[in-house]
């Protein structure tokens, strides 16, 4: 009989030591091949940086795009929500610490009692504290879970800034490319007017048919078609880029009036598993993990009893001017066990719930490791495919000039009919704007490529440059 009761206690010491430590974090990344040695699509500048500068905007020779990104980055509302979501953080972070701190209030009180004959005065003052002992670990997993929801709290802010950032630029570059297009396509609708022009003075004369002219005519209507709808989509980018700004729509603007001159810088992607530390988002998947896996480990702690601790002292008189003598004190000291007999399988399935979210934030962190790497790729490959693609449509570009130009002549002199001046007119427009919008996807792959490196940020550096916003933060 004692040696089973031996037994039993060291299974039961061995069982309360396990509860006692939070299990290591998972390691999602754990097959073949997960963590390739490099990126694979071609660079198109071998001499370009490895990870970009945090204010990668100032590469694109737009001058007012840093100064957007400032009011951006002071302004935008979604990033101030964002920054109050960490301040919540930092709250719930500090109220799980003190779940591992004791309790203690203080009481005052006086009474007063009586009937017909008899009246009676009574005072006190006490103490009364409640501990309970984190013996399974249960409250510091509870803050492991908290410290790492602040964590993914501040890197979804820096994601945000971020998203703010890419869209800012990409929305400037996109109204510059519409006001570029507005610029060709009234440009065009000139040159058709003046076709018509022409084509209306030999009809007159004679010498061509009115089939000319209506042909021409029509060329006029399409060009002056297209307008309206870039018109708008010029102003709507306008309104959206004022949001992003935190501004209202109203009376917003800015000065550039095209893309000349703007560059599309390059970057390189460094290694894959240096990116790991370089992506918010990753950061923030992690961080998500570690939250998911420490609810593991309080769900498991669920099972242990709750051991508590309590504590008071008081002083009571019915004089007040002696409620502090030590004949008035009284004191008490008091421990309890609490254990859950039946719940109906409560604590299990909170348990399964824990286990399931931890698999959930496992192929989450995966998979966004995984599109990381993609948008990467996809990046580096998309600049070197659409600068070999820009330099054929720019060839177009000048040659559909002097088509349309020798065109023009010879349809003057009568040695060409109307169709083939128009088709060469069209050509002419349809090289510019594809040239203009060639242009934009350049910028934008570019934007996109920056944001995929992780647009300068750094996790290391962002945790030691970590500062708590409260007033009070014990961790």
């Amino acid at each position: 009989m004692r040696t089973i009761f031996k037994a039993l206690s060291v299974s039961a010491l061995a069982l309360a030591a396990a509860g006692c430590k939070l299990t290591p974090n998972p390691t999602p990344l754990d097959k073949p091949g997960d963590m390739p040695a490099a990126f694979t699509a071609p660079v198109v500048d071998k001499n370009a940086p490895i990870w970009p500068a945090a204010e990668w905007w100032n590469n694109f020779n737009a001058p007012e795009l840093p100064m957007l990104m400032e009011t951006a980055i002071r302004e935008n509302l979604d990033l101030k929500v964002a920054i109050g979501r960490v301040l919540e953080a930092e709250a719930n972070s500090t109220i799980a610490f003190s779940a591992l701190l004791p309790t203690v209030n203080g009481t005052l009180g006086a009474k007063k009692a009586g009937n017909s004959s008899i009246n009676s005065d009574t005072f006190s003052a006490g103490l009364t504290g409640n501990y309970v002992l984190d013996f399974f670990g249960q409250n510091r997993a509870r803050l492991a879970a908290a410290n790492e929801n602040l964590r993914g709290a501040r890197y979804t802010q820096v994601n945000t800034g971020l998203t703010i950032e890419q869209s800012v630029a990409t929305t400037y570059f996109t109204i510059l490319s519409l006001r570029e297009r507005i610029a060709i396509t009234r440009e065009n609708l000139d040159l058709a007017r003046r076709l018509l022009a022409i084509s209306q003075a030999k009809f007159a004369a004679g010498v061509a048919s009115n089939l000319d002219v209506m042909q021409e005519t029509a060329t006029v209507a399409q060009q002056q078609s297209t307008l309206p709808g870039l018109i708008e989509q010029e102003r709507e980018a306008r309104y959206t880029l004022a949001v992003l700004l935190g501004l209202p729509p109203e009376n917003f603007d800015v000065k550039a009036q095209n893309l000349n001159g703007v560059t599309a810088p390059s970057v390189q992607g460094g290694l894959p598993s240096d990116l790991l530390l370089r992506r918010p988002d990753i950061a923030l998947a992690e961080a998500n993990l570690y939250a998911a896996h420490a609810n593991v480990d309080a769900a498991r702690a669920a099972f242990f009893p709750q051991i508590g601790l309590t504590a008071g002292a008081s002083f009571g008189s019915n004089i007040l001017g002696t409620i502090f003598n030590p004949s008035s004190f009284a004191w008490n000291v008091g421990a309890s066990l609490a254990q859950t007999i039946f719940d109906g399988g409560a604590i299990n399935a909170r348990d399964q719930i824990a286990k399931a979210q931890q698999d959930e934030q496992i192929a989450t962190y995966r998979k966004t490791v995984f599109t990381a790497f993609q948008q990467v790729e996809t990046g580096i490959g998309t600049a070197s495919a659409i600068n070999e693609q820009l330099d054929f449509i720019q060839q177009q570009t000048t040659a559909s000039v002097e088509a349309e130009r020798i065109s023009e002549l010879q349809y003057r002199e009568g040695t060409i009919d109307i169709t083939t001046l128009i088709n060469t007119q069209q050509s002419l427009f349809s090289a510019q704007i594809s040239l203009v919008q060639t242009k934009l996807t350049r910028l934008q792959n570019s934007i996109n490529l920056y944001i995929a490196v992780g647009g300068g940020w750094d996790q290391k550096q962002s945790d030691t440059d970590y500062k708590p916003q409260l007033d009070w933060f014990p961790l």
